[in-house]
């Protein structure tokens, strides 16, 4: 096997990176490791709360979707396709995470990067996509842009299926030639390759910038600001009524915590892929630029408490589904101790 040899956890190199992309780095343990091995370690414990917490809380999201009958509206399809998206992004990009940087190295073979990248771009920009979508469809309910329009099933599964075959249409190039999915930062996650520069790199990431961050961004902003401007002037025209104004400010922190958690997510993936991208002679940092990539995988834990949890409907439902559990606990509970004394 051969053995690279940077300057020990300091600034690789593009040729660096370049060489390590194309020797057999991926058939066993890689030495020097690229950061003390206490940076790996801290990786993997943060990756271990992401991928509990994660799912936990989107797991309990869709099993309180399926339960709960009045869930199943159609403008809560996304947030279920949200869930689905933050779960499958645990699954196959924070687990495998975790496993790697326990390891110190990417320990399921070149073959897994590939499928690894894929599937944490492809999961990770329909959960991208679904943010979006929320924003639009409640402009659309709550703006009226298209008049007395009615938001039906066949709307919400549309929502759903666009962020699924939009993200398809953008992932899947890597896999056929233009670009490629290689290891990130400490080489123990795998992602599109705006590492080594050139023609056929660069255009895919400029195209995905543009395509899964720019334009779903434009959208959010568009939709929330309409969305603000059409409660203030309802809140303006009732201003004696205190919960008319109430209910504005709340939308306001609500869509203040939207956008923010939206661009603390992705604005250092995309500026940094970006700047990297676009600046052939700029030193990589390995630790610095694994960062973005696993800051991106934690928006799997908060996605869900900002977008769901702060939904009154979805909390009823949540505290029905805990009295239920604790209930039937303690029916069991009580069987149990009935049985020991007959």
């Amino acid at each position: 096997m051969s053995v690279l040899h940077p300057a020990p956890w300091g600034w690789a190199s593009r040729i660096y990176v370049f060489q390590f992309l194309h020797s057999n780095a991926f058939d066993g343990p890689q030495w020097p490791h690229l950061a003390p091995r206490s940076i790996y370690t801290s990786v993997a414990v943060l990756m271990g709360i992401v991928v509990f917490s994660a799912s936990f809380v989107n797991g309990l999201v869709i099993v309180v979707s399926i339960r709960y009958k009045k869930l199943r509206s159609p403008l809560n399809y996304i947030l279920v396709n949200l869930a689905v998206a933050d779960l499958l992004v645990t699954f196959f990009g924070s687990t495998i995470s975790f496993s790697n940087n326990i390891n110190g190295f990417f320990v399921l073979g070149k073959r897994v990067c590939k499928f690894e990248g894929f599937m944490v771009s492809l999961t990770g920009i329909v959960g991208l996509w679904s943010l979006a979508i929320l924003a639009f469809e409640r402009y659309i309910v709550i703006c009226k842009p298209m008049g007395d329009f009615r938001f039906h099933h066949k709307h919400a599964v549309m929502g759903c299926a666009f962020t699924w075959i939009w993200s398809l249409l953008w992932t899947t190039p890597p896999m056929l030639g233009w670009s490629s999915y290689v290891p990130e930062g400490l080489r123990t996650s795998c992602g599109p390759n705006w590492y080594t520069g050139g023609s056929n790199n660069n255009s895919y990431i400029l195209t995905l910038f543009i395509t899964c961050f720019i334009i779903p961004l434009s959208l959010i902003l568009f939709s929330y600001t309409n969305l603000l401007v059409t409660l203030r002037a309802v809140a303006a025209q009732q201003k004696e009524s205190e919960t008319t104004q109430r209910a504005e400010r709340e939308v306001t922190r609500m869509v203040i915590a939207m956008v923010m958690a939206f661009l603390i997510c992705w604005l250092p993936y995309s500026t940094f892929a970006m700047v990297v991208a676009t600046n052939k002679d700029i030193p990589i940092q390995p630790t610095l630029a694994s960062l973005p990539s696993y800051f991106s995988k934690t928006a799997t834990v908060y996605n869900p408490i900002i977008y769901i949890f702060m939904n009154k409907q979805v909390r009823h439902f949540l505290r029905l589904c805990a009295e239920s559990i604790q209930a039937a606990s303690h029916r069991s509970t009580t069987n149990s101790q009935f049985s020991s004394l007959t």
